[in-house]
């Protein structure tokens, strides 16, 4: 662990490092995905409650309204001046105030620490609030500390745990990817060790599995496609295989997870190979827009706020302004 004195040096000079949001590209934007999106959005900001989380059933996991605040910087909305300015702010300072002061945990799982990671990891440089980035600091160095405490050198549910899984690994690591792209140093090994545990549950037909190479879903796969795209790593057989595994399963839906699995199916194949992207975004649009509630919600029994959230993200590879969705 470092010294009080170079944590407080490092707090300083990081903004120094800190990113910016890029432009929207030149390429159009369906304008049935500006309409479903801004539509959602409406939904969130004025459902949002005064601490700046949601009262529906999963609502105040601190992992979903990181979900929501990174739904509102995916769509390039001006975290500091725009008409969802107080949305960010208020959903950011939910994730600072369910921060541990000692070890830096958020929430009460890795799921939550792991999402909540990314959206500071996100805000971090366009957001204007100084406690981001010891917060952010914090967040890295506990799911570094858990890591180091696991047997295969991956996650799970608690910082404590001794076993792992490719859920809540891959959210691990795609949070420590935000974390370097912010510009925090993240070990080359911890990002090796978790990427070889993912290896170790990919099958020969290059499914994942939840705890081993048995049993692949495509929810999984594209966890650990996604990883492997953000590691640059996309060159091995292995990486191969599980595209084309995605690649057989673009009409999958999941039933007790559904947008959870197009958040992570639309990154993956976004990362992967633009024509196969394409037919999935064309799908999922469809998809999204006939069940789109009047109210701009998404329905499920997981709470329409991760419901939302998780739509909305599978929608935001359209606009591209997350340095987290850049090839």
């Amino acid at each position: 662990m470092r010294s009080i004195l170079s944590l407080l040096l490092f707090a300083t000079a990081l903004p120094l490092a800190a990113q910016d949001l890029p432009r929207r590209p030149d390429d159009p934007i369906p304008p049935q995905v500006d309409a479903m999106y801004e539509r959602g959005l409406a939904y969130l900001g004025k459902t949002q409650n005064a601490r700046g989380s949601w009262d529906d059933s999963m609502g105040g996991e601190p992992g979903v309204v990181a979900l929501c605040v990174v739904s509102f910087l995916a769509h390039g909305e001006d975290p500091n001046h725009g008409p969802y300015a107080k949305n960010i702010s208020k959903g950011i300072d939910y994730l600072l105030s369910q921060q541990n002061s000692t070890n830096g945990y958020i929430g009460n799982s890795m799921y939550n620490h792991g999402f909540s990671t990314l959206a500071l990891a996100e805000a971090y440089g366009c957001v204007d609030n100084p406690k981001i980035a010891p917060a952010l600091q914090k967040c890295v160095e506990l799911i570094l500390s858990a890591q180091k405490r696991n047997n295969s050198k991956a996650w799970r549910y608690t910082p404590d745990s001794t076993d792992a899984d490719t859920t809540v690994s891959g959210c691990q690591l795609v949070a420590l990817y935000a974390a370097r792209n912010a510009g925090l140093p993240v070990p080359d090994d911890a990002l090796k060790n978790g990427l070889a545990y993912m290896a170790r549950c990919r099958g020969s037909d290059g499914g994942y599995g939840y705890t081993s190479a048995g049993g692949p879903k495509p929810t999984l796969t594209a966890i650990g496609v996604l990883c492997l795209s953000l590691a640059k790593d996309k060159e091995g057989k292995g990486y191969q295989a599980s595209v084309e595994y995605l690649r057989k399963n673009l009409n999958f839906r999941d039933r007790h997870y559904p947008y959870y699995f197009e958040y992570y199916m639309s990154q993956a194949l976004f990362h992967a190979e633009p024509d196969t992207w394409n037919d999935w975004n064309a799908r999922n649009i469809r998809y999204l827009a006939t069940i789109q509630s009047r109210d701009g919600s998404w329905p499920g029994n997981k709470g329409q706020s991760f419901n939302t959230a998780g739509a909305l993200l599978s929608l935001a590879l359209n606009y591209r302004f997350l340095p987290i969705y850049e090839k």
